[in-house]
């Protein structure tokens, strides 16, 4: 009989590699939690990188939006009277410009003189007009000549023919030889003339009594009759009295009329006023400037008002202000007339033509176009547009600008 336990199966021998019971699973829950940290940082870092790009992205647009200052528009504050810019003209002023080509040969005044009606102010050496007018007179001598022969002739003729000496028709002739004789005298002597008036004008004379303003003529320099891009070769002004002009805005021109008394004043003479008085009106309002034009006359014996000057006008009318007050600053001037930046939802930007009732060097009145209330921008750039964005400044970011002004 077989042994029974040689028919036995053998039992595999253990591994003891391979890993059983309670250790295998810890395991591989360790595995799945760091794979889920893993997930957890991985995802945390794009979610960190997404967030930081579209601070990033914000930050970028904010800092491309141009940051701009407010100006607040305030109630115009009554005043008495009304006051506007102008400019000073002589009461008369003259250009002297040649009237025949030469050279100057001299000049007998200058700037700051003060000259007659008639003074020679220059003196031009013209030799052509000098020989033309030497022919001229040749010529007129000899057409006189003629003239005084047919005259002789004519008259011999006319006594032969009392005598039925010659005939009807042999007079007749003489007698228009002697008229075309006389034409072609008068004409030579009108030549004459012309050539004498032409060398008159090489002396430059004033036309008035006045102040030599402006000289260009020098000595040896060729004027050219007739040019009209040529430079005076003198300026005289007539500055006994003087016009100022001043544009009035359309809201007050009913208040302007003539006769109206205005104090006129100068930035060279502070404290002091001249007296003036409105003499006409334009009667129209310009389209451009929407004012109209006025005169004033003043009397200008010390000469302290000087041509083209700048001239501050007070009119002593009742001028009730209507609108509100901007600094200067605000009014964006275009080709379409004064216009200011106006911010509305979302900062949008909105270009307003407005109407300036009185520009008062540091601030304006304006009567049309903005409000109390209105968001205004200060000092806006030229390149601003409607509907642009813009961001703006804070009462931090502004104290220290002002800080750093006023140190």
């Amino acid at each position: 009989m077989l042994d029974p336990q040689m028919h036995q199966t053998p039992e595999a021998p253990m591994d003891n590699d391979t890993p059983t019971g309670p250790s295998s699973r810890t395991l591989k829950r360790v595995g799945i939690g760091a794979a889920i940290v893993a997930l957890a940082v991985v995802g945390v870092g794009t979610a960190s990188r997404m967030h930081a790009t579209s601070e990033l992205k914000s930050v970028a647009e904010d800092s491309a939006l141009p940051t701009v200052a407010l100006a607040v528009p305030k109630t115009a504050a009554g005043e008495g009277g009304l006051t506007l810019p102008g400019t000073a003209q002589a009461w008369n002023s003259a250009a002297i410009n040649a009237r025949t080509n030469g050279y100057v040969s001299k000049w007998l005044a200058d700037i700051g003189d003060h000259v007659r009606a008639g003074q020679p102010l220059a003196i031009l050496d013209a030799p052509e007009i000098e020989q033309q007018l030497a022919q001229a007179k040749a010529d007129y001598q000899t057409a006189l000549a003629n003239q005084r022969l047919a005259a002789t002739t004519a008259r011999r003729w006319s006594a032969m023919l009392a005598k039925d000496a010659v005939s009807q028709q042999e007079v007749d002739e003489k007698a228009g030889d002697l008229a075309a004789k006389t034409a072609l005298a008068n004409a030579a002597l009108a030549q004459v003339r012309e050539l004498q008036a032409q060398h008159g004008f090489t002396q430059l004379s004033a036309p008035f009594a006045g102040v030599v303003t402006s000289r260009s003529a020098q000595i040896g320099a060729l004027v050219t009759a007739g040019n009209a891009a040529a430079q005076p070769l003198f300026t005289v002004s007539d500055v006994h009295r003087m016009r100022v002009y001043v544009r009035v805005p359309q809201i007050y021109s009913a208040l302007v009329n003539p006769g109206v008394t205005v104090a006129l004043s100068l930035p060279e003479y502070p404290g002091r006023t001249f007296p003036g008085t409105v003499s006409r009106s334009a009667g129209a309002v310009d389209a451009q400037s929407g004012a109209v034009l006025v005169e004033v006359q003043a009397d200008n014996g010390e000469g302290a008002l000087k041509p083209g000057a700048f001239v501050q006008a007070h009119f002593d009318v009742d001028a009730t202000l209507k609108g509100v007050t901007l600094p200067g600053s605000a009014v964006l001037y275009t080709d379409k007339g004064p216009s200011v930046a106006v911010l509305g939802a979302n900062n949008t930007v909105t270009v307003r033509p407005i109407t300036i009732a009185r520009d008062q060097g540091k601030s304006v009145i304006v009567s049309v176009g903005v409000q109390l209330g209105d968001r205004v921008v200060d000092s806006p750039p030229d390149s601003i547009r409607t509907g642009d964005r813009v961001q703006v400044q804070s009462a931090a970011d502004a104290a220290p600008a002002k800080g750093a002004t006023h140190g």
